[in-house]
This record gives structure tokens, sequence and C-alpha cells, in this order.
């Protein structure tokens, strides 16, 4: 498994797209699964913007590893959100046959996220609600990492500025250096 992070507006499920789609390999989304999901309890709480029940998201992930079973590699973006389903990711590594190969953290500066976020024009992408998501989400994302890297799980930071195609060459580069490409 490659686990995807980054901030809102650091392209991360773009480039976790695009290495899926280059490789052959699976892209496994929380959000579009949750989505997915079609249960209205899940779905009244993410429009209402609380978080899911780690339970049902774990549960989520678990059924979408299951059903990637005869795919050589999955990428996960946007899980795990909290630290307790990093454990539950590390702990069930048996269970799905998966190992997590390599965690790639999309580093983008804040002025960088601002100018993407007012070009894509959602209601919400205002300086103030930036600043909080980034700020919830390196409240979020600093206990994950320190545990993967605990875990000795590869963690490498890629530059996500520039161009998409000049993202993913660095995006290919890490996933080279770490022998993941086919």
């Amino acid at each position: 498994m490659i686990i995807f992070f980054g901030p809102a507006g650091s392209g991360k499920s773009v480039q976790a797209q695009i290495l899926a789609a280059r490789q052959g390999w699976r892209w496994l989304s929380a959000g579009q699964l949750l989505r997915d999901s079609r249960d209205p309890q899940l779905l009244q709480q993410m429009a209402e913007g609380q978080l899911a029940d780690n339970d049902k998201v774990n549960a989520i992930m678990a059924d979408a590893l299951k059903r990637a079973d005869g795919i050589d590699r999955v990428i996960i973006d946007g899980f795990p959100r909290e630290l307790s389903q990093a454990q539950w990711l590390v702990d069930s590594q048996p269970e799905h046959g998966r190992s997590i190969s390599l965690v790639i953290v999309l580093e983008v500066p804040r002025d960088e996220l601002l100018q993407r976020m007012q070009i894509r024009g959602r209601a919400d992408d205002n300086a103030e609600a930036i600043d909080e998501r980034l700020a919830i989400y390196e409240e979020e994302i600093n206990p994950i990492l320190a545990y993967l890297g605990q875990q000795n799980i590869a963690i490498t930071h890629v530059d996500g500025q520039g161009t998409v195609g000049q993202v993913h060459d660095r995006v290919m580069e890490a996933v080279t250096q770490n022998t993941l490409s086919a």
C-alpha cells in the first residue's frame, strides 16, 4: 500500500489517480468510498461537516481492500485521518495481506494552496477557512506520521509545487527510490 497525504488543494488525489493509472494499481479514495457507501447516517454526518465514525470508516476501507485482492498494489488517499485509524491500518495488515510500503506527503506552501483554492472557486475557500483546514490537517497528520515512522514505514515528503507533470515526476522518483514501481 502507498498512502498519500497532503492538505486540501495539494493535488494528492490527482497524483494518486495518475500513479494508479500509470502503474495499473487501484486508487482507493476514502472520501469517495464514504460517498459511495449510501449509508444515510454517514452521508448526513458528512453533509454536516462531521467526521465519520471510525468503525464505519475502517469497515468501509477493509471492504475496499478486500475487493482489491487481485490488484498488485493499492494507493490510499484520505485515510487515515486520525491516529486510531492509522493504528487500525497497521494492525490489520495481515488480515488484508498488504503492508504499507510508502507514505507520500505532498508539501505545498500556504500561499500556493490559497491560490489553488481560489481558482477552484468554492464558497468556503476563503483565507480564514483555508487556514483553519491547514491547522486541522497539521494537528491530524503529525501524530499519524510519527506513529507510522515508529513502525518503520518509509515516509517521503514531495514538493507539490509546479505543474501536475512536474509533481508527478517527483512522485515517480519517490516511488522508484523505494523500489515500488512496476
